[in-house]
């Protein structure tokens, strides 16, 4: 597989490079990168083939999607990339309407994106988070209207439970509009949960999966040990949004890194390469987001596209990392059916 081995976006006409390079790194103080490098990365990853740029309105507060404008710009190369942004958290705290998915951010959100992005349009457009209080209908209607005025040209769904993205797909089948055709989840060895609902969902309504944090925040590059958590400099030593209940400090996920670790040796490639080649290899996956604090970190990523896994280590990955089985397993189909295997045809 190659960067220039594209896809569409779910059943879209949005062509897409199986990795997207995710910039919430850049302008990040700390475990992100520097200006400069930052510079490097984008222009490693155009040089190399890839279109999509993601970052978001809160990433570095407003930050990461100035570097990104001022660097397409630079390349000039606006017409080639997917530019992708979101909208969603708060920018503005005691403002209720900062924030949320209400049409009055929207509208506020998208001018700062634009203004920020140095462009008169974003290709693909995302809800980064659920609020939990808008309704399905104001949402879909405030992006489609944003299509048709060619604000955006397309839309997805981040971080949403999946009866909402279900919803939304079905009001827009139904009344012939504009609908999402993406869904942005965290997907990795170590975090799987949205094989459960969310992928039937997002395969039902025709939408893609982009995984974010398919090493875990840097968990499953190998370079934190059980013995010493603090000496690696990266999203986990950090300040970061995987502490408390959501750490990958775990002793099952540890288990998941030594048999990657195994994989690894196998096919000669690192920890990292091969994570992330699994990931590509998961039904209903249209591009990976990868991103990167230092240029060889993104080097390294792009070159999972170079591994290739067996069906014997991929079932050795898959039979580690599993989830468990859900009450809607084949094992329940099999009962429904007397025994007999039975594979819809949404299955493959």
């Amino acid at each position: 597989m190659k960067l220039t081995d594209h896809r569409t976006l779910g059943r879209s006409g949005l062509i897409v490079s199986p990795l997207a390079l995710g910039t919430m790194t850049f302008g990040a103080a700390g475990w992100g990168a520097t200006d400069e490098v930052s510079r490097q990365i984008l222009g490693a990853y155009l040089d190399a083939g890839g279109n999509v740029i993601d970052t978001a309105d809160v990433y570095s507060g407003g930050r990461s999607e100035e570097l990104v404008g001022q660097f397409i710009a630079e390349h000039g190369v606006r017409d080639r990339v997917v530019l992708s942004t979101k909208f969603g958290f708060s920018a503005q705290r005691g403002n209720p309407h900062a924030g949320g998915n209400g049409r009055k951010h929207i509208h506020a959100a998208l001018e700062g994106s634009l203004k920020r992005l140095q462009t008169e349009y974003v290709d693909l457009y995302w809800l980064h988070v659920y609020d939990m209080v808008t309704p399905v209908e104001e949402v879909l209607q405030t992006l489609g209207d944003l299509v048709r005025s060619g604000r955006i040209r397309y839309f997805g769904l981040s971080d949403m439970p999946a009866w909402y993205a279900t919803k939304m797909a079905a009001l827009a089948q139904a009344d012939r509009v504009p609908g999402p055709v993406a869904v942005q989840l965290e997907y990795s060895l170590v975090a799987r949960q949205l094989e459960a609902e969310h992928r039937p969902s997002a395969r039902d309504g025709g939408q893609g999966l982009m995984p974010w944090s398919p090493l875990a925040g840097g968990f499953l590059t190998g370079k934190y040990s059980r013995d010493d958590l603090t000496r690696p400099q990266g999203r986990l030593s950090g300040s970061n949004p995987f502490q408390g209940p959501f750490t990958k400090f775990t002793e099952r996920n540890w288990q998941i890194l030594d048999t990657l670790r195994t994989v690894a040796v196998e096919v000669g490639h690192s920890p990292a390469r091969v994570a992330l080649a699994w990931t590509l290899a998961q039904p209903g996956v249209s591009s990976t987001l990868v991103g990167a604090r230092t240029l060889p970190q993104l080097q390294d990523s792009l070159a999972a596209l170079d591994v290739h896994l067996t069906p014997s280590q991929l079932e050795t990955l898959d039979r580690v990392s599993s989830p468990g089985p859900d009450f809607f397993s084949a094992g329940l189909r099999q009962a429904v059916f007397g025994g007999v295997s039975v594979e819809g045809w949404t299955d493959a």
